[in-house]
């Protein structure tokens, strides 16, 4: 070997120096090395030098910082001597590499003392490409794939936006300017932008990311040939991880650099057309993800594609359609200008024979809505198909069709300036919920009560605005709807009352019969709810709470109370609620008192409601600006406001029986309209069914609470002796409406008079009974009405007049 020489100043090096001494030598050596230029042939006498460096005891020293000294000065010896450097043994040249790269794993901890020494090794390894010499070996692919792994390994986040740039200027030409790239390699590089590399090592996903797209016309053809041989050929090498994230790794790399698989995606349609099912689920799963993603523009490009995927919402897979279907809501959010391709599939899965499928199209639809009302608002298509489900034969789907209607409905309340085809279906949409109690389901029934309160009279809107609401509802809604709006307060006033006696039955001293009379009715009140069974048992403990919680009790008593206020009950029912524990799904105890309570809780009625309310009635029925505030027409405003007011007065009276309100009502009576009296009297006589307002006032009078309400009670007196003498005229000379509703309302609400009134108005039938009597066809409505409510007690006049009129026996005998 040749005589070593060394540059002035540096002395010899061997291995049988101290770790310390050795160290110091090194140091000098280095810093002489860093600062040696490139000069062609001016360095040969160091070439010795450089030799000694790399041999076997100084790579394999024990001291780490010798190793790194050793590989800073080696970097240099490349440096200076590049591009021909004086290592010519392939195996010795494998062996610096492989050193060099376990010395840059010391990149890993910036915070470590020796970090620049690091920094610099990397620096210079960059600078020259030092690794391009590599090329020249057969087991190049091997030292870059060790490299490769290194980098990816050891980048974090303390690194520096320089580190990481020398890093991909050290790994980028060994792909640029190789020849091949190896499938191992590519394996390596891949593996870090799919998951779970992606999430859980953020940097070397970075790093990877940034490496593609600046190889990305050298690794196209790489990439494409092995897409070509997993996807076409199905040849898959169990060697490489990525083969097993073949469809994740397409979609990252869309992301990353889309022009990478312009040849790579019209594969994909033979994916789609595979008979295995597998391999059709994995390839709509992927393409389902690209082509609906914002700004995707997947399927203007690839039209065939794109017409091959629309075809899978029709495969015979289930869970196919149902992967579609799923993803219709991202199409319907992200792409209108596929909207119409996608409506038209989802046609055809609304009435799929599978009923996930049909599920899933109602609730990508409804997602739909929830988060772009305006989508599905502008589509009367997409409304069509929710409607259609709502007659669905299974309850989870016809649940979710309702609701989504429910909610498009709501938004149309709280922003009327809505699109056309919204507006076309709100005038369907309260119908159609309403038809929903029709249904003989308990739930359904459930349902449709729930949304009546959240939805299409949305119960936490101020008094005013609930009114204007409930006005507009059952002013626009066709006869089968206010049918079951009827039945449906109907059906909660009876379990309200059967809640009622069910509590009265707590307060009792506990005894046998007192115990079976309870059994009964919780027996009863199961009834009421879905899956009865599980309703009793958790009934039962609802009632064993209720006898051990005396607070409880009175809070549940305030629920069910006929007189109580909306806000009054609203926080009741909270109140409850907040004994039974978490509002979550399997806390059945919980989940089945909820639904008995929204079935008991009147928070859409009360006495500031009905006083707002006839108020709005009066004001239509006189032609005033409420007509255009609720949405009615003119024409039949007033009538159905006091159509409405009479379906009130038979399950919410006692919030009627207040002066201001029976006032109102007064009112009412003194205008023109012939059509208006019957209806109102029908009020008077359902509250005189309720409680007889005579005996109302004197109950009132004598136990009122307070000052203030004997004064507004003192009124009262006046106002049944003001309803007297008009019940007593419509009787006489009103219409046959009227006199009829006159006798019902003197009926009910005026025993004491009965004595005076029924002489009186029977002697002006008596007069009337004439065919030439302008009041003829009134007098016998009336005579009739006065025989159906007091016949033992005026029969013998009555008789005498019957057979004195032979007209009126000829009229009243059967056809």
């Amino acid at each position: 070997m040749s005589e070593i020489v060394y540059p002035a100043g540096c002395r010899p090096i061997s291995d049988d120096l101290g770790p310390d001494e050795l160290i110091r030598r090194l140091k000098t050596l280095a810093h002489t090395l860093q600062a040696m230029g490139q000069d062609e042939g001016a360095y040969q006498q160091y070439i010795p030098l450089a030799l000694h460096l790399a041999e076997e005891q100084f790579l394999s020293h024990p001291s780490r910082d010798v190793q790194l000294l050793i590989a800073c000065c080696i970097a240099d010896v490349l440096r200076v001597y590049a591009p021909d450097a004086p290592y010519k043994d392939a195996d010795q040249v494998k062996t610096i590499f492989l050193f060099l790269i376990t010395q840059l794993s010391g990149l890993k901890d910036p915070k470590d003392a020796a970090f620049k020494r690091y920094f610099y090794l990397l620096e210079n390894l960059a600078y020259v490409k030092s690794f391009n010499m590599c090329f020249e070996l057969e087991d190049c692919q091997e030292i870059f794939c060790a490299l490769f792994h290194l980098m990816f390994k050891i980048v974090n986040d303390e690194h520096s936006g320089r580190v990481k740039s020398f890093m991909l200027d050290v790994l980028c030409p060994l792909i640029t300017e190789s020849d091949m790239v190896s499938n191992d390699l590519l394996d390596i590089i891949l593996m870090n932008i799919v998951e779970p590399n992606k999430t859980q090592r953020k940097n070397a996903y970075l790093l990877a990311k940034e490496l593609i797209v600046k190889t990305s016309d050298t690794l196209e053809p790489y990439i494409q040939a092995f897409f070509n041989h997993v996807l076409i050929l199905g040849k898959e090498d169990k060697n490489l991880q990525i083969c097993g994230k073949v469809y994740d790794l397409i979609y990252e790399l869309n992301h990353i650099c889309p022009q990478i698989l312009v040849a790579v995606l019209p594969q994909l349609e033979c994916k789609l057309k595979s008979p295995l099912e597998n391999e059709r689920l994995g390839a709509v799963a992927l393409l389902a993800r690209m082509f609906s993603e914002k700004d995707s523009e997947l399927a203007r490009r690839h039209g065939s594609l794109w017409r091959a995927f629309l075809g899978r919402f029709n495969d015979i897979s289930l869970q196919i359609r149902t992967k579609c279907v799923q993803y219709s809501m991202h199409f319907l959010l992200n792409h209108p200008d596929l909207r119409k391709d996608i409506t038209d599939t989802l046609k055809m899965r609304q009435h799929d024979s599978e009923e996930n499928v049909r599920y899933e199209v109602v609730m990508a639809i409804v997602t739909t809505a929830r988060r772009d009302f305006q989508v599905v608002s502008d589509s009367e298509d997409l409304l069509e198909f929710v409607k259609e489900r709502t007659l669905d034969k299974k309850f989870k789907i016809r649940k979710e069709a309702m609701s989504g209607l429910a909610l498009i409905y709501r938004k149309h309340l709280s922003d009327p300036d809505v699109p056309n085809a919204t507006k076309k279906a709100v005038t369907w949409i309260k119908d159609k919920i309403l038809h929903g109690y029709y249904m003989a389901g308990m739930e359904d029934r459930l349902l449709v009560e729930r949304l009546l309160n959240t939805c299409l009279v949305p119960y936490q809107l101020p008094p005013a605005e609930r009114m204007k609401k409930l006005y507009h509802l059952l002013g626009t809604v066709d006869e089968h709807a206010t049918k079951a709006f009827m039945e449906l307060q109907k059906n909660q006033l009876c379990v309200r009352k059967l809640v009622l006696e069910w509590l009265e039955l707590h307060r009792r001293p506990v005894s046998a019969d007192v115990q079976k009379e309870m059994a009964l009715k919780v027996q009863a009140l199961s009834r009421c709810l879905p899956e009865p069974v599980k309703a009793h048992e958790f009934l039962t403990k609802f009632s064993t709470h209720l006898k051990r919680d005396q607070a409880l009790l009175e809070t549940m008593e305030n629920v069910a109370r006929p007189s109580v206020s909306c806000q009054e009950c609203s926080e009741a029912t909270a109140a409850v609620l907040k004994k039974l524990g978490q509002p979550v799904m399997t806390n059945l105890y919980y989940n089945t008192v909820k639904m008995l309570l929204e079935r008991i809780s009147s928070v859409m009625i009360d006495h500031e409601a009905v006083k707002l309310l006839v108020g709005y009635v009066e004001d239509c029925l006189k032609g005033g600006n409420t007509i255009d505030e609720v949405g009615l027409h003119p024409a039949t405003a007033g009538d159905r406001g006091l159509k409405l007011l009479v379906m009130l007065s038979v399950v919410f009276p006692c919030h009627f029986q207040y002066a201001d309100v029976l006032e109102q009502l007064m009112e009412l009576l003194k205008l023109e309209d012939e059509n208006v009296a019957p209806l109102v009297l029908s009020v008077f006589t359902f509250l005189g069914k309720y409680r007889c307002l005579c005996e109302f006032f004197f109950l009132r009078l004598f136990r009122a609470m307070s000052a203030d309400e004997i004064v507004a009670d003192e009124q009262f007196p006046e106002l049944m002796d003001a309803l007297a003498p008009v019940c007593k005229n419509l009787a006489q000379t009103g219409t046959p409406k009227q006199a009829k509703g006159a006798i019902h309302c003197i009926y009910k609400n005026m025993p004491a008079l009965h004595e005076q009134l029924f002489p009186d108005i029977l002697n002006s039938v008596k007069e009337n009974l004439c065919p030439d009597s302008p009041h003829y066809r009134t007098a016998i409505v009336t005579l009739g009405h006065i025989a159906f409510n007091v016949p033992e007690r005026y029969k013998v006049q009555i008789k005498n007049i019957v057979s004195r009129k032979s007209a009126v026996r000829i009229s009243i005998l059967p056809s």
